[in-house]
């Protein structure tokens, strides 16, 4: 049993090469963005809020890109697995004209509607002063990151490219130089120094933009000027076409990803707004607690890829029984170690919240949703390797049921009606909506074990 669980150096070798680099990517951005939270919390605890509900509104697009990144992401690792670079440069441009149309359309929304949308989560008890103070601040911070969408756009589209073929090491590295950019520009243009004016939240904003347009330059000079390791990149402009079968294919296999990610991020923001009707400080505690638990979660969201970049890479050579047993024991190291980090996430639980400049309620508040998190890590770590098992496979229908379907339909009802129509407090109310989470870990482990996702979907293409 063990020995069907645990792999040799060699294969956790090959999984750290994959997975280390989105990992150390992941954590240096978490990480900036816990600074980010705590250098605007200095600013006062409204414009945290508003900043918090801005992002929460960003992370509905950026998910969307993801899903549009990944619809053909999953063709792109196979196409890369059978050495196709003419396939791998088909999807590219795919991703490149699906995320831009997106793009334009959510700039377009957030531009008309961004007051509208930041106003739902201020509902909640409150002063009126106080929500007044949290909008102005989340509509300043907004308009100032439109100008970064499109440049995160093109990143997404040449990164998630780079990592399916195999080069995880740039996009690695222009992230972390992006999030050092944004770090050194926070603490001048939130404080105002070195001469510089005190923007408060809108220095946030403006530094966050900057460090995106710098990764964007990276990632497009480096994928441009190295064209044996990328060969896919000359050729994704020799044209403008894209195959009529191909774009079938990644519509059929891809668009339940696509809208799965958008269902999914809307039912997250619909979750927090169901939250903070029990205050402005639940929104303020649950944006402490999503800092911290992002720094943690970076082991298993890396793992994740890892698993969708080497079993889709194994299925697309046609190496079947060898992409079960390393999908197997990826999962079993992802929720192994995410058992030791949960345990070391809830005993310094109480900790985290102390570094913010905020009342005394907000932190107690943190505290307890950090150690729910914590308590759940491993469980969402299985959940997590399992749902880039399916995904590797091209069973993105089940992927849509297992994912948005039933957030939409189990989690948010459930949310919705805890906090509108009973006085149950906000932690038990916080911790009885995660564990809902518990069934999808059952069905997960049936779905894997039943082998439903061992299929080479570029054969059909």
């Amino acid at each position: 049993m063990l020995s069907s669980l645990i792999g040799d150096r060699k294969f956790y070798r090959h999984v750290l090469a994959v997975s280390l680099p989105i990992m150390i990517q992941n954590f240096i951005t978490n990480f900036v963005s816990l600074l980010d939270n705590i250098m605007v919390g200095r600013v006062g605890t409204t414009a945290m809020t508003g900043v918090a509900i801005t992002n929460q509104l960003i992370f509905v697009f950026n998910l969307c890109i993801f899903g549009c990144v990944s619809a053909s992401g999953i063709f792109t690792a196979q196409f890369f697995g059978r050495g196709d670079q003419r396939g791998v440069a088909d999807t590219m441009r795919f991703k490149l004209y699906s995320c831009l149309l997106l793009g334009t359309v959510g700039i377009v929304i957030f531009a008309l509607f961004g007051d509208t949308l930041i106003s739902l989560y201020l509902q909640g008890e409150g002063t009126p002063q106080d929500a007044a103070a949290s909008l102005a601040a989340g509509i300043e911070y907004l308009r100032i990151m439109l100008v970064g969408l499109i440049p995160f756009v093109l990143v997404q589209c040449y990164a998630s490219t780079l990592r399916e073929t195999g080069q995880t090491f740039i996009p690695m590295l222009a992230g972390i130089i992006a999030v050092l950019v944004n770090l050194v520009f926070n603490y001048i243009l939130i404080f105002g120094k070195f001469g510089a004016p005190a923007l408060g939240a809108s220095g946030a904003a403006a530094a966050t933009v900057l460090s995106r347009y710098v990764e964007m330059l990276i990632v497009l000079v480096w994928t441009h000027t190295h064209h044996a390791k990328n060969p896919f990149a000359k050729m994704t402009y020799q044209t403008v076409r894209v195959p009529v079968l191909l774009v079938r294919r990644i519509m059929i296999k891809g668009m339940p990803l696509m809208v799965n990610e958008l269902f999914w991020s809307l039912g997250v923001a619909a979750l927090s707004q169901c939250y903070s009707w029990r205050g402005l400080h639940v929104v303020a505690a649950t944006n402490i607690s999503s800092t911290i638990t992002n720094l943690f979660n970076v082991i298993h969201l890396a793992l994740g890829s890892s698993v969708s970049i080497i079993i889709g890479q194994l299925l697309g050579a046609g190496d079947m029984e060898k992409a079960v047993d390393h999908d197997r024991k990826l999962i079993a190291f992802s929720s192994g170690l995410c058992l030791v980090i949960g345990t070391v996430m809830f005993l310094a639980a109480p900790l985290f919240p102390q570094i913010y400049n905020t009342e005394q309620s907000v932190r107690e508040l943190a505290t307890a949703f950090i150690r729910i998190m914590a308590v759940y890590m491993p469980f969402g770590a299985f959940l997590h390797a399992s749902y880039f098992t399916l995904r590797s496979g091209g069973k993105t229908i089940i992927t849509f049921l297992f994912d948005s379907v039933f957030i939409c339909c189990v989690s948010l009802p459930t949310a919705y009606i805890l906090a509108h129509f009973t006085a149950v407090p906000i932690v038990p109310l916080y911790a009885a909506v995660q564990a809902l989470d518990l069934i999808k870990c059952i069905i997960g482990f049936i779905l894997v074990k039943k082998r439903v996702w061992v299929q080479n979907i570029i054969e059909e293409t």
